[in-house]
């Protein structure tokens, strides 16, 4: 279960994003994305959909507001955190359009700059 450590990547703004989640936030998922690096998948990790496999987001609620950081680990021994962001929304449980298309645009620039041989 354990063994080598991936290397955790950020893209684009997601690591400045997840600088200003508040401090409990980053904590928790600073410890999700520790066990992802680890090859395991956190409890707090679901599926991401529309994108296929091997992608995944973190939600933490705090004082209201939910946060989430969505990675993928289809590129071999490495994690992507593709996007980090504060849910704005206050109806329903949708991922706003904006935010879909930058996840979207930054998986396709990690596969491309891998290329098929680095994907699972």
């Amino acid at each position: 279960m354990g063994g080598e450590r991936k290397l955790l990547y950020w893209e684009g703004s997601s690591k400045k994003d997840f600088k200003a989640f508040p401090v409990p936030v980053q904590k928790d998922m600073g410890v999700a994305l520790f066990v992802v690096q680890m090859g395991r998948t956190p409890d707090s990790a679901k599926p991401w959909k529309g994108l296929g496999s091997g992608i995944y987001e973190l939600v933490e609620d705090h004082r209201g507001n939910t946060f989430r950081a969505v990675y993928t680990v289809r590129v071999r021994d490495t994690v992507h955190v593709l996007h980090a962001f504060q849910k704005k929304s206050m109806s329903g449980i949708a991922t706003p359009l904006p935010d879909v298309a930058l996840i979207e645009r930054r998986l396709k620039a990690v596969l491309a700059r891998h290329g098929p041989s680095g994907r699972r």
